[in-house]
């Protein structure tokens, strides 16, 4: 049995591939001269690969809502309260009821300085003012029988002065002070924060013994740059994200906006505040703040990661078919504002709208082209497609 020699040559190839030429080429000649070129039916190249294989991708739904601008920024946490505790008196420590973290109730004794010394100057200033009280009611002990009542009222104030009564009654108010100063109590109700005084330390006046900070709720302070400040308001929402709690965000409120914009950052102080009653985040965390700046309702909204850019024009892919299976529509599209997550399409004479309801696709749709066969799923990558 005999069998035809066949040499494949690059332009065969091509041909054979794409359909555009003849099976052997462009023309064959056989010993005896004669034309037996074989004419293939023109076949496109879609034709030519097609499968009927549904690429996986992710879709969501084109929303008509409210779009809300936000500002981002930078930001750092602070006790809503913070008080250090200072020495008034000095003296040796003699008791320290608190260690750090620990939580503390408004008026709670925290550290005791010794009282001997306060105590005996307590008792002679009482005793001095004894002494006076006495010399002044002698002086003016039968005052009493005076009708003339602005008479009597000048004869007790001489009397008062000439008996040391009134400085008598400041000493013991003074002595009294002091005394009350060896006990250092919290001022407010929070946690204990660096506890600096051990018992038997000797302290003077202005010595830190302690701190206690209130954190619930914790202020995260961000800077704002001042072109933004004017998009704010108190009151508008703010989503924070600490850099110390990944993949979480907790939901705040702005406080306050300071109209002093500072001359070397340009920026102005804005405060937040987060309600913290576990105390998780503590003063002095970075943090990444979304502060809500402007919101514009009735707007078109579709997904940013739905929103493609092909031959230098804005498209995206909306999906079409039942259930979950069908095609993948190309649409040139015009967009309006945005924020980090969403995206506003609006009317254009020149392209293609999207309708609330809608389904575009957000994952898996880099690569592919008009009326490709698509699957909708949870997830590109656990259905064995390419998330992009």
């Amino acid at each position: 049995m005999r069998f035809s020699r066949f040499v494949a040559t690059p332009c065969t190839i091509v041909c054979l591939v794409v359909g555009a030429c003849g099976v052997f080429g462009g023309s064959s000649e056989q010993e005896g001269g004669a034309d037996t070129t074989a004419t293939a039916p023109d076949v496109s190249a879609s034709e030519t690969f097609s499968t009927d294989i549904a690429i996986p991708v992710e879709a969501a739904a084109v929303v008509k809502d409210t779009l809300v601008i936000s500002v981002s920024a930078a930001a750092q946490t602070a006790a809503q309260s913070e008080s250090k505790l200072l020495a008034q008196v000095e003296g040796r420590v003699v008791a320290v009821h608190v260690r750090e973290n620990d939580g503390v109730a408004a008026g709670r004794l925290l550290v005791e300085i010794d009282t001997t010394e306060y105590a005996l100057n307590l008792a002679r200033a009482r005793a001095s003012y004894a002494r006076s009280e006495a010399s002044f009611r002698e002086l003016v002990l039968f005052d009493d029988q005076l009708t003339d009542t602005v008479v009597r009222a000048e004869r007790e104030r001489v009397a008062r002065a000439k008996s040391g009564l009134d400085e008598a009654e400041v000493s013991v108010w003074e002595a009294e002070l002091r005394l009350s100063r060896t006990r250092v109590r919290a001022p407010f109700a929070g946690r204990a924060a660096s506890v600096l005084v051990v018992p038997g330390q000797n302290v003077r006046v202005g010595d830190e013994l302690a701190s206690v900070v209130d954190l619930n709720p914790i202020r995260v302070e961000v800077q704002v740059l001042e072109s933004e400040v004017g998009l704010l308001a108190a009151g508008r929402r703010a989503t924070v994200a600490f850099a110390a709690f990944p993949g979480e965000e907790f939901a705040g409120r702005i406080a306050t906006i300071n109209p002093m914009v500072d001359r070397e950052t340009r920026t102005a102080k804005v405060t937040v505040v987060v309600p913290n009653p576990g105390g998780r985040i503590l003063p002095g965390m970075y943090a990444r703040v979304s502060l809500e700046a402007r919101r514009f309702p009735d707007r078109i909204l579709v997904p940013r990661a739905a929103v493609l850019e092909r031959d230098r024009r804005t498209m995206l892919f909306a999906f079409e078919g039942e259930g979950n299976t069908g095609l993948a529509k190309w649409r040139y599209v015009t967009t309006g504002m945005a924020n980090d997550s969403l995206v506003e399409i609006v009317p254009n004479s020149e392209t293609e709208m999207v309708a609330p309801g809608e389904r575009v696709l957000v994952d898996g749709h880099y690569t592919l082209i008009h009326d490709a066969r698509v699957r909708i799923v949870a997830n590109v990558r656990e259905s064995g497609g390419r998330p992009q």
